[in-house]
């Protein structure tokens, strides 16, 4: 079996193919679908103060770490890894404005309330299935837009309508669940 990718390989790719930029200064930084997969966040992330928008999406990540140094981070895309909470991202509770974090293994939400800044937060197709946890979500003042189908909690109502009412009741400030506008 190959040893799994590290952040600093991965950095080192990037700049391979970006051969007119250096990752320290990038604004947007993509690292998906690494070969062999990135396995784990580490301190490498520090070098990326500049960076706005980061994504490690399809990799085999299971904590999210290293993110200190990132205070300029608004978007970060954590689909399909191995991911089981949002423990490591308090850190991003001032800057971070969406994160897109599907195709993960999520069942608990608390720490999700130091997001305070969080307008969209994509989380289909996780492991939540009950209302306590989902109720995290009414701490997040700014939260507008939500994705969450495929989660135990949205699967076990077969009538869509009363989800929808049930979702707006306890997240009020939603504006748009699962792609379709509350009128």
């Amino acid at each position: 079996m190959e040893k799994p990718t590290t952040l600093r390989e991965a950095f080192k790719r990037w700049e391979e193919k970006h051969p007119d930029q250096k990752i320290s200064e990038a604004k947007e930084v993509s690292l998906c679908f690494q070969w062999p997969p990135i396995e784990k966040m580490d301190s490498a992330l520090d070098m990326l103060v500049n960076c706005e928008k980061l994504s490690l999406s399809s990799n085999n990540i299971d904590r999210i770490t290293g993110l200190a140094k990132l205070q300029n981070l608004k978007i970060l895309a954590l689909g399909r890894n191995k991911i089981k909470n949002f423990n490591g991202l308090e850190v991003l509770a001032d800057s971070l404005e969406q994160l897109w974090i599907s195709y993960n293994s999520i069942e608990r939400m608390r720490t999700v309330i130091a997001l305070r800044n969080l307008k969209v937060l994509y989380m289909t197709y996780n492991l939540v299935k009950d209302w306590a946890e989902f109720g995290n979500l009414a701490s997040l003042p700014k939260l507008e837009d939500l994705a969450f189908l495929g989660n135990p909690l949205e699967e076990n109502y077969e009538n869509k309508v009363a989800w929808r009412q049930e979702v707006k009741q306890k997240v009020p400030n939603l504006e748009k669940l699962d792609g379709v506008l509350f009128v």
